[in-house]
């Protein structure tokens, strides 16, 4: 088995100690504010970081394990999504055929091609070959009622769970001179600069939110938390240009288009939640909702990453 490389051991440990320092924390809140669990804040931040802990040791394990097992989490998350993403579609018997293709053949193959590092096919794999031939094998089937609406929303479907979710261990495939064995290390980076800005926007929204941005959509999302989270965020970016290949300037940039792009699709898929009357995606994560409460910010910054570092600083 081989090592993993110091940097990503340093950066797990400095996972770990957040963790330590959250949980004991959390330990602290509910001893003096929420004896008997009914405090219902405290009782969500400690189900949050329950959930942290599963979720940074399923991924530490997968950054550990490499390419494949990057492939193989990102792989299960995208199926978990797309099956949260399909229950709220309107889809008939006849799209079940269509369904069958997408979960056991599109998205195995966009992961195998992503996995063999194949750009030119996985770039536009689902985009062109699976939009294509969805709505021709939905077609073959003769029901016509509600089409277009019902082969638009797997179509959506299997361009957000997919699709955008599959750019992240693309990251593994670039080559970037002197970054050779580390380029897992841009998954950390991603993941945590995303995962920090949701963290940081909540935070500074609880602290001096008053302006909401779209109140339709999320009335906890504020001018004075975005801003206050973006900016928080960015430093925290620029911070970790360690263990990027960028300066401190460009792990900036990237780090603020990363919370840019999560930000609006948090926004977007709220307004999706909204379109169907739902809170949450589901309620599998404890504190967090379903797999897709979770991947909203990623799926739409990890595209937008993955080929500003392609064309920016890699030579595949």
């Amino acid at each position: 088995m081989t090592m993993p490389h110091p940097d990503l051991v340093a950066v797990l440990a400095g996972l770990l100690a957040v963790l330590i320092a959250a949980s004991a924390i959390g330990y602290a809140l509910q001893r003096r504010l929420s004896p008997d669990g009914s405090n219902a804040v405290v009782e969500n931040l400690n189900d949050r970081i329950r959930a942290w802990w599963i979720m940074v040791v399923l991924m530490g394990l997968a950054l550990i394990g490499g390419k494949t097992g990057v492939t193989l989490l990102f792989a299960f998350c995208s199926f978990a999504a797309l099956r949260e993403f399909i229950t709220l579609t309107n889809t008939r018997r006849a799209d079940h055929w269509a369904l069958a293709a997408g979960f056991f053949i599109m998205l195995p193959v966009q992961y195998y091609l992503i996995w063999i590092e194949w750009y030119g096919l996985y770039s536009i794999f689902i985009p062109v070959y699976a939009f294509l031939l969805m709505p021709i094998i939905a077609a073959a089937r003769g029901d016509t009622e509600h089409f277009l609406v019902r082969i638009a929303e797997v179509q959506w479907a299997l361009m957000i769970c997919v699709f955008c979710t599959s750019h992240v261990p693309a990251l593994l495939s670039l080559d970037i001179p002197g970054y050779q064995g580390r380029n897992v290390l841009l998954i950390a980076f991603l993941v945590i600069v995303v995962q920090m800005s949701d963290v940081l926007q909540y935070v500074w929204g609880k602290l001096l939110g008053r302006t909401k941005i779209a109140p339709r959509l999320s009335p906890s999302k504020t001018v004075e938390g975005f801003v206050g989270g973006a900016l928080s965020a960015t430093a925290v970016g620029a911070g970790l240009s360690w263990m990027t290949p960028f300066t401190p300037l460009q792990a900036a940039f990237l780090a603020l288009v990363i919370v840019v792009m999560g930000f609006f699709g948090g926004l977007v898929m709220s307004a999706i939640k909204r379109d169907r009357g739902i809170k949450d995606w589901g309620h599998l994560i404890a504190g967090h909702g379903g797999f897709l409460d979770r991947l909203d910010s990623v799926v739409f910054s990890a595209p937008i990453f993955f080929h500003l570092v392609r064309y920016g600083w890699s030579t595949t």
